[in-house]
C-alpha cells in the first residue's frame, strides 16, 4: 500500500511549474500599475510590481520576460459558428469580389472536388449589383454544385445542380433564380454540410485555432437545426473534454436554437442534447438579416419599395418558448435584428411574464442576439426584463456610415443602429461577439468599433467595450465562477499576452470621464487603438494551459 503522501508527491511532480510574467503591464483591478503576474496551475496566484517580482522569482518557475507586452483577460466571443467559420476559412474568399464576373471567375478557378463553397460576397459594395444566374454558376463550376454564402449568411447563390440535389423548388425563399433565402437557403446550406465527422472536426479545429491565435479563451457556439444539426453542436462541445495531452483550444459555450412550448419539453431537449447546453437561445430566428432583406421591419426597406422582411416566429410561439425556458430555469432567446422583429420579441416577454411571473422571466437570464434596431422604449423594456443583448460591434464598422449597407437598406433609420451607449445607460447587460464567419475573429477591431461607432452618441469607452468582450461574455453565459474574466489572485488564469505600441485610457468622448486619464484615477490601461494596427497576440492561456504561443514570446 502506498504511503499517504505518495499521491500528493506524484501530483506535485506532474504539476506544471509556476509561470512568472514580468517586465510588462497587467490589466487588473488589483493593481492598475502592475507589471508582473504569477500563474500557479490554473489560477492567478499574484499580481504586482517589478520590484516584488524580483523578490519572489526562483529556479522553480518559468520566467517570461514580457518586454513591455500587455497581459489582459482573454476574450470571449459571445456569438460564433465553428463549423461555418472553418469552412469559410478553407473556401473561396469572396469579400473582395466587386462584380458577378468576379464571382464566376473565382468559381471557375476553384480546385478540388465536390461542391464549390465560397463566402463573403456583398453586392452593396459593387458598382453593378446584378448577380450571376444559376446557369452561369453551373457552367463556371463545370457541373459541380455551387454554394456561395452572402456575407451575412442569410442568403446564398446556388447553381442548378444544387437546386436539384437539395430539392429547392417549391421551398419558401426560392424564386427560380440563383439567390436563395429563408427555408430554401437553409436547405441549400445543409445539403453542402453532409460531411464525414472527421471533416467536420477539421473545420472546427481550424476555427478554434484561429480564435486562440487571436486571444480568445471562450466561444459561444450558436447551434441550431437549420445550421448544422445536433451532432455538429455535440462535436463542438466535445472539444471541452479533449485529452489533456491533445491540442488545447478555447472553451466552447454551447447554445441551441430550437423552439419549445413547455417546461417539460425544454428540460427534455436539453437532456437529449447532452453536451452541456447553456440555453435554448442563439440562432432561434425571429427574423433574418438586413443585408438579405429578411430582417422584419416596421416600415419598408428604403431600397426595396414596401418589402418589410420576414417574421419566422409568431408572438405566441416566442412567448411559449420564453415561458417554458423561464419555468425550467434555462436561458431562452432569439436572433432578432429588425425593429418589427424586436417588437415581437418584447411582446413575447410581456406575454410570458403574465403567464409565469416577471421574476421568473428576469431570473432566467434570457438573451437576444444582435438587436440592431432598438428605440428608447425598446431599450427600457429590455432593461426591465434583464435581457442580455449579445451584439456585434464590427457590424457597425462594416456597414454603418454614409453610403453603407445600413443607409442603403434603411435610409434615415440607419442613424440609430446598434445603440450601445443607450444599452449601457439603461442598465441592459451587453456582451459582444463576431458572429464569425460574418465578421472576422479580430477582437481589438471589435473594441475599436465601439469607440469609433458611426453614431457619436452611441460610442462607449474602450474600457466598457473591453469588459463587454471579456468578463461580460462569461456572465452572459452564466458561468459558474464569478471571477472569470479578470486577473486577480484566485481568478482563473485565462488571459492573452499582446505586443502593443502604446497603452492609454480611451474614452468615447473627451468631455466625459477625462479624469480617468489621470494616473491618480488608477484606471488600468489598454492598447491605443488609433495607431492603424491591432495589437499582436503573443500567447493565449486558458485555465493555465497554453492554447497558442507566438515564436516571439520566448525568443
Amino acid at each position: 500500500m502506498p504511503r499517504p503522501d505518495a499521491t500528493s508527491h506524484s501530483d506535485a511532480a506532474s504539476r506544471p511549474a509556476p509561470v512568472l510574467y514580468r517586465n510588462g503591464s497587467v490589466y487588473t483591478a488589483a493593481d492598475p500599475f502592475a507589471t508582473a503576474m504569477l500563474v500557479d496551475g490554473g489560477t492567478v496566484a499574484w499580481v504586482g510590481s517589478e520590484q516584488a517580482a524580483s523578490s519572489i522569482a526562483d529556479s522553480s518557475m518559468e520566467i517570461i520576460d514580457l518586454r513591455g507586452a500587455l497581459v489582459a483577460p482573454g476574450f470571449v466571443d459571445s456569438h460564433i459558428h465553428l463549423t461555418e467559420t472553418g469552412i469559410a476559412l478553407e473556401s473561396l474568399q469572396l469579400g473582395t469580389a466587386t462584380s458577378a464576373r468576379a464571382l464566376l471567375d473565382a468559381v471557375a478557378a476553384a480546385g478540388g472536388e465536390g461542391p464549390v463553397l465560397g463566402h463573403g460576397w456583398d453586392e452593396t459594395r459593387w458598382a453593378d449589383s446584378a448577380l450571376p444566374s444559376a446557369e452561369e454558376l453551373e457552367r463556371a463550376s463545370g457541373g459541380r454544385p455551387v454554394y456561395l454564402s452572402r456575407v451575412d449568411v442569410h442568403s446564398a447563390l446556388v447553381s442548378t445542380s444544387l437546386v436539384q440535389s437539395a430539392d429547392l423548388r417549391g421551398k419558401d425563399g426560392y424564386d427560380g433564380g440563383a439567390r436563395v433565402t429563408r427555408a430554401a437557403h437553409d436547405a441549400a446550406r445543409l445539403a453542402t454540410r453532409q460531411l464525414p465527422q472527421d471533416v467536420l472536426k477539421r473545420h472546427q479545429a481550424r476555427a478554434l485555432a484561429e480564435a486562440a491565435a487571436n486571444g480568445y479563451v471562450a466561444l459561444a457556439e450558436m447551434g441550431a437545426p437549420h445550421i448544422g444539426g445536433p451532432e455538429d453542436l455535440r462535436l463542438a462541445a466535445g472539444w471541452n473534454d479533449a485529452d489533456k495531452d491533445a491540442a488545447r483550444f478555447p472553451e466552447v459555450l454551447p447554445y441551441w436554437g430550437e423552439l419549445v412550448s413547455s417546461e417539460a419539453q425544454a428540460r427534455t431537449l436539453v437532456e437529449q442534447l447532452g453536451c452541456g447546453v447553456r440555453g435554448l437561445a442563439g440562432d432561434l430566428n425571429i427574423d433574418g438579416s438586413l443585408g438579405s432583406r429578411t430582417a422584419a421591419l416596421r416600415a419598408g426597406y428604403s431600397d426595396a419599395g414596401q418589402e418589410r422582411g420576414s417574421l419566422y416566429l409568431s408572438v405566441e410561439q416566442a412567448a411559449a418558448h420564453l415561458a417554458a425556458c423561464s419555468l425550467a430555469g434555462i436561458q431562452g432567446g432569439f436572433h432578432v435584428i429588425g425593429d418589427a422583429g424586436l417588437d415581437a420579441a418584447l411582446e413575447a416577454l410581456d406575454v410570458a411574464a403574465k403567464e409565469v411571473g416577471e421574476q421568473r422571466v428576469r431570473a432566467a437570464g434570457h438573451r437576444f442576439e444582435h438587436v440592431e434596431m432598438a428605440d428608447a422604449a425598446a431599450v427600457a423594456r429590455l432593461a426591465h426584463y434583464s435581457v442580455t443583448v449579445s451584439a456585434q460591434p464590427s457590424f457597425d464598422a462594416a456597414w454603418g456610415g454614409a453610403g453603407g449597407l445600413y443607409e442603403q437598406r434603411l435610409g434615415e433609420r440607419s442613424r440609430s443602429m446598434n445603440p450601445f451607449a443607450a444599452f449601457y445607460s439603461a442598465g441592459v447587460p451587453v456582451c459582444f461577439g463576431s458572429d464569425s464567419p460574418v465578421t472576422p475573429l479580430r477582437p481589438w477591431s471589435s473594441v475599436r468599433a465601439c469607440v469609433e461607432h458611426h453614431n457619436v452618441d452611441q460610442r462607449i469607452s474602450a474600457r466598457a467595450a473591453f469588459l463587454g468582450h471579456t468578463r461580460a461574455g462569461w456572465r452572459a453565459a452564466r458561468h459558474a465562477n464569478p471571477m472569470a474574466g479578470q486577473l486577480v489572485p484566485g481568478a482563473p488564469a485565462s488571459f492573452a499576452v499582446w505586443e502593443v505600441e502604446e497603452l492609454m485610457v480611451q474614452v468615447a468622448d473627451g468631455r466625459v470621464q477625462s479624469w480617468s486619464t489621470d494616473p491618480r484615477a488608477r484606471t488600468p490601461l489598454l492598447p491605443a487603438l488609433d495607431t492603424g494596427s491591432d495589437p499582436v497576440c503573443l500567447q493565449t492561456v486558458k485555465d493555465g494551459a497554453e492554447l497558442y504561443a507566438s515564436p516571439a514570446l520566448r525568443s
